[in-house]
């Protein structure tokens, strides 16, 4: 009897000092279920503190889709709910989209990664190179020279081309993002008769212009419209149904609005138009899309170029453009992809190798090929005063640690 009670207490004891952990429940993705439900709640807490308008947010593994959310308000004036399917302005995330434009067309035979830009665009003959700058007065005085060579192809993908991050402000150059009144053309012809920032392939420098200029060769060498090419050679095939430049009447009450912080409350940034009567769709960053299309396209990148029964890319593109080309530069880049090396880049738990892209507005996509996890961040907030990267941060750690095997 004594013997019984003591042990009786003993087990008791154990339960006390050491409660059981909650049951993990697996998805068919691999996915921690009961992590996955923390996801949405820590969102709702950026967008009741002001600090975010509405996110949504997207999580699939082994190409299972985990987790599908959305928070907060999609249009705050009209109390407009936040939609899984609500359209955002994806960006920058539209240059990787752009980069797998150009792959397509390697592999068709119509162009190679190390041609000279010059021989599918005349206009960049005879581009020269800044080579001093001096300050005589009030005003920079630049000496020129011509480059060792032309700047490729592949010098765009990976931004070590020297063509400057935006056009001239003074020169009217800037309003080609901001009013879009222009063509692609017209814009690329104006890049290239701006001089260039260094020696081509010596360093690393984030070019906007020159991602839009490799928009402006897949038109020529597809001789079809930028967006066309893209709408029928990418997203038509797997089934990107919501992705686009110029937004149709119909799709305008699921775009999402961008908001600023204003007397430090959110306000919508200048009045809703969405691009009427633009004309440049901007590869560097024009893409309007939803978190399951996104999806979509990082999926089919991780399936080595296949999704939806149909093959964009062949599995040595998809390997070449996802391995660093930049070594020797300070960036690790790809082409066309920002590539994860090194201890800091594991700090969200990303494995090293994951590639990703972000987009001014605070989108973010990532594609783990390690984990084979694909997640997509969906917000849109600029300017002084916000933080999309917090709530961004706090997702991708989150998505990541729900990885169970």
């Amino acid at each position: 009897m004594f013997q019984r009670v003591m042990l009786l207490l003993a087990w008791a004891a154990l339960l006390c000092a050491a409660p059981p952990e909650p049951a993990r429940v697996e998805t068919k993705s691999g996915l921690d279920a009961p992590r996955l439900t923390q996801i949405r709640p820590r969102m709702q807490s950026f967008v009741d503190s002001g600090e975010a308008p509405g996110i949504v947010t997207l999580v699939q593994r082994r190409g299972q889709l985990g987790h599908l959310e959305a928070v907060g308000s999609l249009d705050l004036e009209k109390k407009a709910p936040m939609r899984t399917d609500s359209i955002f302005e994806v960006m920058s995330m539209t240059k990787p989209v752009t980069a797998v434009g150009i792959q397509m067309l390697m592999e068709d035979g119509l162009l190679a990664l190390n041609d000279p830009v010059e021989k599918y665009l005349p206009e960049f003959r005879g581009q020269q190179q800044i080579v001093a700058r001096e300050t005589v007065g009030k005003q920079e005085r630049i000496t020129l020279a011509k480059p060792a060579r032309a700047i490729t192809i592949r010098d765009l993908l990976t931004h070590t081309s020297g063509l400057q991050e935006m056009p001239p402000e003074g020169m009217g150059g800037v309003s080609f993002f901001y009013n879009m009144h222009r063509t692609l053309a017209e814009a690329v012809i104006f890049y290239s008769q701006q001089p260039l920032l260094f020696e081509p392939g010596a360093k690393w420098s984030y070019s906007n212009t020159g991602i839009a200029t490799l928009g402006r060769i897949i038109e020529v060498v597809s001789r079809k419209p930028y967006e066309t090419f893209l709408a029928e050679r990418v997203f038509a095939p797997i089934g990107m149904k919501d992705s686009f430049f110029f937004p149709a009447e119909d799709r305008h009450s699921r775009i999402a609005h961008v908001y600023q912080k204003e007397n430090g409350k959110l306000a919508a940034m200048g009045p809703v138009i969405f691009r009427k009567g633009a004309r440049y769709p901007m590869p560097e960053g024009g893409l309007y899309s939803t978190a399951q299309d996104m999806a979509a396209f990082y999926q089919m990148m991780l399936n080595g170029g296949r999704f939806n029964g149909h093959r964009l890319l062949s599995k040595a593109s998809v390997e070449s453009m996802t391995m660093v080309h930049t070594a020797n530069t300070s960036a690790n880049w790809g082409l066309g992809w920002m590539i994860q090396r090194g201890a800091n880049s594991t700090l969200g738990l990303l494995s090293e190798g994951t590639y990703s892209h972000g987009g001014a507005f605070g989108t973010y996509g990532w594609v783990d090929p390690v984990r084979q996890v694909v997640g997509v961040f969906m917000i849109q907030l600029f300017g002084p005063g916000v933080s999309p990267e917090i709530p961004r941060a706090r997702f991708v750690e989150m998505a990541n640690a729900a990885v169970i095997d």
